[in-house]
């Protein structure tokens, strides 16, 4: 059985039967999920149609407005009405290739139809719907005062909309790049919607099922990061970081909780002061914690600030520890840095930090501290693996060694039953080896 969207706007959904007419022109559409693939075509005022607030495309976006207004519901109340649609607009206008594609439009015009609800909610073509648009309000360009349209049933139910959404997102002859983060907030969805399968929602989205799975766990330390912040970043603020997150949620897996608290506060105070991931990397080790704690206690101001946040968290008061949810013993060199992360992650960028003699920090003295001590801590794990991998690189190589001259001795037979193999030739070799064998006993 359907569950139906939001009752249409009967307004605007006679308007668009008086505009379809009895016998209006079709085209199919093969992503939308019912039988019959055929829907109806027309032109709508581009000022008419309205920008979809269920779009996916623009759900970090839409968080980021909702809390800048104070307005939990400021696309929920009244979806078609001016406020939300206002805002909506200016999310799509805020995008990134919004100016490139105004001026692709200009030059050649709507190449693919929109879609439409039966009152002219765009599920599919908001962008374009907005650049044109804007083309025609703005830079008052007359080709673009209509969009060509295809019209759903009036009985198009959520789930509907959300598969043909999701389809055409990924349809190569649809398909504008989501953020990453936009991406994975869909894949989320379609993981709650679809009782927890992630074989089901590869399906959906044509990807693999270790994608969709890395999707989700990757939104999973977005969600933590931003609940650590309360209210200081947004979803869209980590839109350049895909890449700290995916190490970090790959690195983590089956780790015990200890090393995986300790590599995740680094990488999280790490991302938050802007520390590349190409350094964090070097920080996915057990003793991460202990590393930056170093770097950090070296500078006075910033030891000050690691007290003031461990005054303020409470850490080791206690079993009422939050801490004690992720260690296995309650202690660790990460419980201090977990303090720093929460008290990084909820100072504003452009606000202060209170020390213990009252004396003020600025946010930004604190991040820039942060990241350098970070910055050296990577260096410092860097060199220590490249001396580790000196130590160990005689040995992992003798065991390559042995490794093969057990294959080569047990392929000698079968090989010596060919009447081309060359004796005089593999002598040669076990000379060869005779003589490295010498040169190493040498060394020894």
């Amino acid at each position: 059985m359907h569950v139906p969207v939001p009752a249409l706007d009967p307004n605007r959904s006679a308007h668009m039967a008086a505009r379809l007419g009895d016998s209006p022109r079709t085209m199919p559409v093969p992503a939308w999920p019912r039988p019959d693939k055929e829907l109806p075509v027309v032109n709508l005022e581009v000022a008419w149609v309205c920008f979809s607030t269920i779009n996916h495309r623009t759900q970090a976006e839409q968080i980021r407005e909702r809390r800048r207004s104070g307005r939990d519901d400021l696309f929920a109340r009244s979806p078609l009405g001016k406020e939300a649609q206002d805002a909506q607009y200016g999310i799509l206008r805020e995008q990134d290739g919004f100016a490139e594609l105004k001026e692709d439009l200009k030059a050649r015009g709507q190449r693919e139809p929109a879609i439409v609800t039966a009152d002219g909610v765009l599920i599919n073509g908001n962008r374009r719907s907005a650049a044109m648009r804007s083309l025609f309000v703005d830079d008052d360009v007359r080709s673009a005062r209509y969009v060509r349209c295809l019209v759903l049933p009036s009985d198009a139910t959520t789930a509907e909309l959300v598969d043909l959404e999701t389809e055409l997102q990924v349809a190569k002859d649809f398909k504008q790049n989501y953020s990453w983060i936009n991406e994975a907030l869909l894949i989320e969805e379609l993981y709650e919607r679809e009782n927890k399968n992630f074989k089901r929602v590869a399906e959906r989205v044509h990807r693999t099922v270790a994608d969709v799975r890395a999707s989700y766990e990757k939104i999973q330390q977005v969600h933590q990061l931003v609940a650590l912040s309360q209210g200081t970043r947004e979803y869209v603020d980590f839109t350049p970081n895909e890449s700290a997150f995916d190490e970090l949620a790959k690195h983590i897996k089956n780790k015990p909780e200890a090393e995986a608290q300790s590599v995740k506060d680094v990488y999280f105070i790490g991302t938050l002061t802007g520390v590349e991931y190409r350094n964090l990397r070097h920080l996915r080790r057990p003793d991460a914690a202990a590393l930056v704690l170093d770097e950090i206690r070296s500078d006075s101001r910033l030891e000050a600030v690691l007290k003031e946040a461990d005054k303020s968290s409470g850490a080791g008061e206690g079993d009422d520890d939050l801490l004690d949810v992720f260690l296995d013993d309650g202690t660790s060199d990460s419980e201090p840095l977990s303090s720093l992360l929460q008290l990084v992650a909820s100072t504003d960028k452009e606000g202060t930090v209170e020390l213990g003699d009252g004396s003020p920090m600025e946010a930004s003295q604190l991040l820039n501290g942060l990241r350098r001590s970070i910055t050296n801590a990577a260096t410092e794990a860097k060199e220590d693996t490249r001396d580790r991998k000196e130590v160990t690189a005689p040995l992992e190589r003798a065991d390559m060694a042995i490794g093969e001259l057990g294959r080569m001795i047990q392929a000698l037979p079968r090989a010596r039953r060919y009447n081309d193999w060359d004796e005089t030739a593999f002598a040669s070799k076990v000379e060869q080896l005779e003589r490295l064998l010498l040169k190493v006993k040498e060394q020894s």
